[in-house]
This record gives structure tokens, sequence and C-alpha cells, in this order.
């Protein structure tokens, strides 16, 4: 071999070594970018449990993340004795829970039908249900209250919870649809096949196999439910059903506020849903995933 060459398999080790390198580079620099994404992401949380854990002085005199000498742990205490926060946080769950099931339910009943049953007007139908996509939540308000006041419903929680499904339905269906169009036709032809009526083999079979996007719908609706204010503040006046985040303005007075039960108040709204987001994230995932590829 002349010299000032190189052998090839050199050659290619050395571009085999400085690529190994670089893609290590690039591996750990996006570990530090997703941690800093992840640290951003937390400091709210962790800047609420502190404020949470002050009184008035220390909120208004120390630093926003400087944790007070002695904790009010008793803030949680008092919101919950003393704030009715323990009705209000019941009323979140019945009504969140409710508005999910009737969402979720109807709404896979519209899509079975649309995307798994021929009938004349099925396009219109779903043409209606994603007009309400386009429709402002806020627009709503004064033609909704007219309506639940003719029929009583007012201060009544079923105002919130039909208001809940009626603007969750669209969303709902849209993320259903794509999922209902990928299932195999097959294992409803055999179900028919053996005699199975449409109402059974909808819970049966068609329900269960949609399992993974279900729980995508739901707890997409449950944040929704749970943080909503707008509603129950228009609706509801008393508070025997009341829910957290319009419960949350009894620590706001006319000339003092309790900035400390506020962010306890916060705190403890925040906990159920971080919970149960933590406990199902896999299945966000996996449903998004899964009805986003048609075929």
């Amino acid at each position: 071999m002349k010299s000032g060459t190189m052998a090839p398999y050199t050659l290619h080790r050395r571009l085999g070594s400085s690529r190994g390198r670089w893609g290590r580079t690039g591996t750990a620099l996006l570990y530090l970018l997703l941690i800093a994404a992840a640290v951003l992401q937390l400091l709210p949380l962790i800047w609420l449990l502190i404020f949470s854990l002050k009184n008035n002085q220390e909120v208004f005199n120390m630093p926003p993340f400087a944790v007070p000498a002695q904790p009010h742990w008793n803030n949680y205490a008092k919101v919950w004795s003393n704030g009715n926060i323990g009705t209000y946080f019941m009323n979140s769950v019945w009504i969140t829970v409710v508005s999910l099931v009737l969402t979720v339910l109807l709404a896979s009943f519209v899509t079975f039908a649309v995307t798994r049953m021929r009938w004349k007007g099925s396009s219109f139908v779903l043409g209606l249900f994603m007009v309400g996509l386009m429709i402002p939540v806020h627009s709503t308000l004064i033609p909704l209250f007219s309506m639940f006041q003719k029929l009583n419903l007012t201060d009544n929680p079923l105002s919130v919870i039909l208001s809940y499904v009626a603007f969750n339905l669209p969303t709902t269906i849209m993320i259903l649809l794509g999922f209902y169009y990928a299932l195999p036709g097959e294992v409803e032809e055999a179900a028919v096949m053996d005699g199975c009526s449409v109402n059974r083999m909808f819970f049966r079979i068609v329900l269960p196999m949609t399992s993974s996007v279900l729980a995508t719908t739901a707890i997409i609706n449950m944040i929704y439910n749970w943080n909503e204010f707008i509603f129950v503040n228009t609706f509801i006046s008393s508070d025997q059903y009341k829910t957290l985040t319009v419960g949350v303005q009894n620590f706001i007075g006319q000339y003092t506020t309790d900035w400390g039960a506020i962010g306890a108040t916060l705190m403890i709204s925040i906990l159920p849903i971080l919970l149960v987001f933590l406990i199902l994230s896999d299945r966000i995932v996996e449903g998004i995933a899964a009805g986003s590829v048609k075929g």
C-alpha cells in the first residue's frame, strides 16, 4: 500500500467512532432539554405547594420559592373544616363522574351508529355534531341560563351536567372516529353470523375493543369537567351544589383575602387530576396513537 493512503476499514472505523460520539452528544442534549422542560412544568406545582403553606404576611414579604420557617399545614385543615371544601370536593367528584360516563357512552353510541351502520343522514348528523366544535362556550351562557330558568333547572346540578355533556360530545366523537374507522369489520360480521344482536355486539365486542381510546376520552373529559368554572358559577348559587373551582371564592372577602387557604384549596383540587393522569398516562398515549392511524 502506498504511503499517505488509509486502509478502508480504518477509515470506516474512524467515521463510525465520530458518528457514535455525535450520536451520544445529541442524546445527551435531548435528555437535558427534556429534563429542563420537566422542571419548568413542575415549577408551578412546587410554587403552589409552598404558597399554600404561608400566611398572608409571608406571601407578600417572602420570595416566591422561599419555604416558611414554620409551614402552615393547618391551612389544609382550615379549608376542609371551615371552608366547606369537603362538600365542594364531593360535588366535583360526582358531577365529574356522571358527566363523564354520560358523555363517553353517548359519544360511543353516536360514533358506532355513524361509522358501523348504514343509514340515510349519517353524514349530516355527524356534521351537526362537528359544528359544536366551532361554538364558543361563553356565547351560550345567556341562552342556556334562560332555558334552564324556564325549566326550573337553575341552581340544580342537572343544568351543569347537561352543559358538560353537550359541549364535550363533539370533541369526544372526533377522538373516537379515527379508532372506530380502524376497527376490523370481520369481527362484527362473525358476531352477526353467530346471531349476535346489535346491542349485544356493541356492549360485548365493540366497547371492549375501544377501551384504550375510551380511557383517553375519559381523562380528557374528566380534566375539563373538574376544572370548569363558568357553568357552575353561572347556574349554581347555593353552597350545597358548588364545586371546588367555585368554592375557592369563599376565601376572598370584601376587605381581606386568605391567600394561604386559597393555595391549599387549589392544591387539593389539583391532586386528584394529577394522580389519575400519572396512573393512566400510558393509556392516553396508547389511545391517541391508536386513533390517529386508519387501517
